[in-house]
């Protein structure tokens, strides 16, 4: 990011931080209902713990489906690290 005008790349990185969040929203949306297939009555609340529901862990459309999560909220975190690696803390000179 360096190479872009700070204000521009900060621009940048909300947008993709706001992209990233609506994402990540539809796809654990798509992942309850795909769990729900499998295990009828399960809360979003379960999916933090899939391991805990064994046809789960043993359904390849609902690991791959899991793997898209994760490296969504892999890739908001990153642009997160570099909004903040970006923005001086209050108090704190530019850079």
């Amino acid at each position: 990011m360096s190479a872009a005008s700070p204000h521009r790349a900060d621009v940048w990185l909300d947008i993709l931080d706001r992209l990233l969040g609506e994402m990540i929203d539809q796809q654990e949306r798509k992942l309850l209902l795909l769990a729900r297939q499998v295990v009828a009555d399960l809360t979003a609340e379960d999916l933090r713990n899939p391991q805990d529901f064994a046809p789960l862990i043993r359904d390849p459309a609902f690991n791959y489906e899991d793997g898209v999560l994760a490296g969504l909220r892999s890739a908001r975190m990153a642009v997160r690290a570099e909004l903040h690696r970006s923005r001086p803390s209050p108090g704190e000179p530019p850079h």
